[in-house]
């Protein structure tokens, strides 16, 4: 599976990459011709930094109190709140960077976080977004715990509608042919195609 992979740099700065696998693959709401996989930008200091700049740089002119960090992007968050705290929107601002849990799909805040997002501005960031269902339902948890939400960041994303300002990396038009089905309505698994890999947040595991 390895061997078909292909890695595809960022058009604003090259240290910038991901890896793109062609094949069939299981998320957890879908299934796609293509595995992203964003190891590099999640854990290399380099990677994660020039991520970093790339996305603050597009809410330069936004208040931010707070980054929600999911995915495993915490080192990508924490670079984002370094470069938004000099920005003249948020100058010398403690920036804090949380990573609350996700409980069936919604926002959970335990107490100690509620601080951080109350009457807060509270920008999103996470992986990978295609359906858009995690990022809205986010969003809403945001409001529903008195936050403000300002933008969700990701290093790919898909087309959907959300209600704040969306910034990807990457996209689905980067890769022309990527497809995402309903598990009922995969093609692929009509077709008898097998399935390579069950893909998530921290990767890939292949089936043998």
């Amino acid at each position: 599976m390895e061997g078909r992979a292909y890695e595809l740099f960022s058009k604003a700065d090259r240290n910038v990459f991901i890896k793109v696998i062609p094949g069939h693959f299981a998320t957890k709401h879908s299934h796609v011709n293509y595995c992203v996989d964003m190891t590099a930008v999640k854990s290399q200091l380099f990677d994660a930094k020039a991520a970093a700049k790339l996305l603050a740089a597009r809410f330069a002119g936004t208040p931010v109190d707070t980054i929600i960090s999911l995915d495993r992007m915490k080192m990508v968050g924490s670079f984002m709140a370094e470069e938004l705290a000099h920005t003249q929107m948020s100058k010398n601002q403690n920036i804090a960077v949380i990573t609350p849990e996700i409980t069936n799909d919604k926002l959970l805040l335990r107490d100690n976080f509620l601080s951080y997002v109350k009457y807060k501005h509270v920008l999103l960031l996470t992986d990978s977004a295609t359906t858009g269902k995690d990022v809205n339902s986010v969003v809403e948890g945001i409001r529903f715990y008195g936050g403000t939400p300002v933008g969700a960041a990701m290093v790919f994303g898909g087309k959907f509608d959300c209600s704040v300002q969306t910034v990807k990396l990457f996209g689905i038009d980067d890769i022309p042919d990527y497809s995402s089905y309903a598990p009922v309505d995969c093609p692929l698994c009509r077709s008898g195609v097998k399935v390579d890999a069950v893909v998530n947040s921290y990767g890939y595991s292949k089936f043998v």
